[in-house]
């Protein structure tokens, strides 16, 4: 409502009042008309001064401040020129906006302080349980060296094993903390996907079939598929996601790849038909550390931040990966490339 409106409002209430107790005294419409007319017109200048003096001027302050620091102004540009007519109820509606907006922004606070607690909790389990198995391999170590040194040998090999796993978990986290940073550079260029993949199932395919796992890659998409990437990153995704469908694969098992070409990209799909992932950790399924069943997970090995580095490999190329699966049925993790011009 607009400051004249509302004077005006306020003024004709005041002036009603006066005028009836004056008439109730009086007895006269002349009295009533002349105190109604002077009461009104004095009201209206006072409360009219009043306002725009005392209430309404720091309403237009604080609405040119909010409305001003919201498009990232500084507190000198916000005291600027006057941008609203209507200043009250645009500063109801600011104020609700803002209000709003906070509320989000303490939602994802929590959600990240959540992940920030759940994060340091992963990576120290990670590194205290071979750290741990290593401190006890030695200690043994320290007892049968001398006395049973074939005992002594097989330890000191567990205690390898777990060294190179602090390793690669160290590993991991560095090319993530890179990949974030963007320290790492993305290296474009022109390659043929499909000899990248079969370059990379044909390294894959003594694992495969230690887990009776059968690798194709089907005929209708051999024809080159040029696309634009640093091939030596897009090579670890497809690592990546063949060895996770190899890990959780059924025996025996197939992992497919296939090839579709879109407008201005290629839709890469990496098909399992093993044991699949329930619905409700798919959006969880990208996140460091993120196990679904974290005992089959450290059975089968791997640091838990293959499917993170995948998701920003492909988020520095500017693409997208997303996951669809079924229990007992499969898992399918499909992403895109840009066409090479």
């Amino acid at each position: 409502m607009k400051l004249s409106v509302l004077v005006l409002i306020t003024a004709f209430a005041v002036a009603l009042s006066i005028s009836l107790v004056n008439f109730h005294f009086q007895n006269s419409f002349y009295y009533l008309a002349v105190s109604f007319g002077v009461s009104f017109i004095t009201s209206f200048i006072v409360f009219y001064y009043l306002m725009e003096k005392y209430i309404y001027s720091k309403v237009k302050l604080i609405y040119k401040m909010i409305h001003n620091l919201k498009l990232g102004k500084d507190l000198k540009d916000a005291l600027g020129e006057y941008v609203s007519s209507d200043p009250i109820n645009d500063v109801e509606q600011e104020v609700k906006e803002w209000a709003g907006a906070k509320k989000k922004e303490i939602e994802i606070l929590k959600k990240q302080e959540q992940f920030r607690r759940e994060f340091l909790s992963n990576v120290s389990h990670e590194f205290k349980t071979p750290l741990f198995a290593i401190q006890g391999y030695i200690e043994t170590l320290q007892d049968c060296l001398l006395d049973d040194p074939e005992m002594a040998a097989k330890f000191l090999n567990k205690a390898e094993k777990n060294v190179e796993r602090l390793s690669y978990l160290i590993n991991d986290l560095d090319a993530i903390s890179k990949l974030e940073s963007g320290e790492v550079p993305i290296n474009f260029e022109k390659f043929d996907f499909v000899g990248l993949a079969k370059e990379v199932m044909e390294g894959l395919e003594d694992k495969a079939k230690t887990k009776n796992v059968k690798l194709s890659f089907k005929e209708k998409y051999m024809h080159p598929a040029l696309v634009n990437a640093d091939r030596e990153k897009i090579r670890q995704v497809l690592i990546n996601l063949i060895q996770n469908s190899i890990k959780y694969g059924k025996d025996p098992g197939s992992t497919a790849i296939k090839i579709f070409e879109l407008h201005d990209q290629y839709l890469i799909e990496v098909t399992d038909d093993g044991i699949g992932i329930d619905e409700k950790h798919l959006p969880r399924l990208f996140e460091r550390f993120y196990r679904i069943d974290s005992h089959r997970s450290r059975e089968v090995g791997g640091t838990g931040l293959g499917l993170a580095i995948v998701k920003h490999i492909l988020e520095a190329h500017q693409q997208i990966i997303s996951v669809r699966s079924t229990l007992q049925i499969g898992t399918t993790f499909a992403f895109t490339l840009e066409k090479a011009g």
